[in-house]
């Protein structure tokens, strides 16, 4: 009968050092996966045993190590976007945008007046809600891509393909908004919209150049029209000022005429008082007046008065003072 086999168990293993070992990795791993960071601009969700349990802010946590507890960091305070029509490149976001079949799909709308358009927008977004956005709705945004597309068509299926493309840009950005906004909070999709912004907003290729021929004939119209309004303004103000100075005028002249008859009727009434007075004074110096200017064209005249007795004399001294001519 053989003996039996002796088995060698190593010192450290009989001594305890092992166990140290695993305790002390153990502890390592503990340490390593309870201590979590969350970003500035972001929030933390807390699962235990994957059930919510509590929304962490920005800093240095602690949670429950070996995988009790999961953090989920969503960036709540970052203004996403996602784009439909067309992508930028280097976006980090998946959801930005969507390959480049779908956003042909995306853009090609029809307008209330029967119009095909290519309509690009933008819409800003920031998850308000971590816990419905984590849980409530498997793809939130994937559901906001399809709602947003809806929305979008819906508005711009309201409007004729003028306002789409020129006048109403600012009311479909702002109606689109609206609207995205209720159903997003229908859904619950934990998400707040921030801004839609239209991007390139375009007729289909074929007819372009017929739509542009359309605006500048529109933006000729409007030159033009600007052009008539600038030209009245300024004519109509000048001739305001030409026949304001001409009723000035007149309105000046009235007055001098009026105060010139007035200051005659005033001299007449002082004259008249102070022929009232005396009477003969005016009567005998108008008469001397009117023989002064009346005397000196009658020519040789001798004037005599009633009691004169001798003529001859008279006009022989007349004869004489001529060289004795008759």
């Amino acid at each position: 009968m053989s003996d039996p086999i002796e088995i060698k168990i190593p010192e450290f293993i009989r001594n305890g050092l092992i166990l140290w070992i695993v305790v002390a990795v153990m502890l390592l791993a503990a340490a390593v996966t309870s201590i979590y960071t969350v970003q500035a601009e972001s929030q933390g969700v807390v699962l235990r045993f994957g059930q919510y349990l509590k929304t962490v802010e920005p800093g240095l946590r602690f949670k429950l190590p070996f995988g009790i507890d999961a953090v989920y960091v969503l960036p709540v305070r970052r203004q996403l976007k996602q784009e439909y029509g067309f992508g930028s490149m280097g976006a980090t976001n998946p959801s930005q945008f969507t390959s480049r079949g779908a956003r042909d799909r995306e853009k090609s709308m029809m307008t209330g007046d029967l119009n095909a358009a290519e309509v690009e927008w933008i819409v800003q977004y920031r998850i308000s809600d971590p816990r419905l956005y984590l849980f409530n709705v498997l793809d939130p945004e994937g559901t906001l891509r399809y709602v947003s597309e809806a929305v979008m068509r819906t508005v711009v299926g309201d409007r004729t393909v003028d306002e789409v493309i020129t006048i109403g840009r600012q009311e479909i950005e702002e109606e689109a908004r609206n609207r995205l906004e209720v159903l997003v909070n229908k859904y619950e999709l934990g998400l707040g919209i921030d801004q839609i912004q239209l991007q390139n907003v375009n007729p289909p290729p074929p007819v372009q150049a017929s739509f542009n021929e359309v605006n500048q004939a529109q933006q000729e119209r409007e030159r033009m029209i600007n052009e008539a309004k600038g030209e009245y303004n300024k004519e109509v103000p000048r001739s305001r000022g030409v026949a304001d100075q001409k009723i000035q005028a007149a309105e000046g002249y009235a007055l001098k005429r009026v105060n010139e008859a007035l200051g005659d009727v005033s001299r007449f009434d002082a004259q008249f008082e102070e022929y009232a007075k005396a009477p003969s004074v005016p009567r005998t110096r108008l008469y001397l007046e009117s023989l002064k200017e009346v005397v000196p064209q009658m020519g040789r005249k001798i004037i005599l008065d009633e009691d004169a007795s001798q003529v001859l004399p008279l006009l022989q001294l007349q004869n004489l003072g001529n060289g004795g001519r008759n």
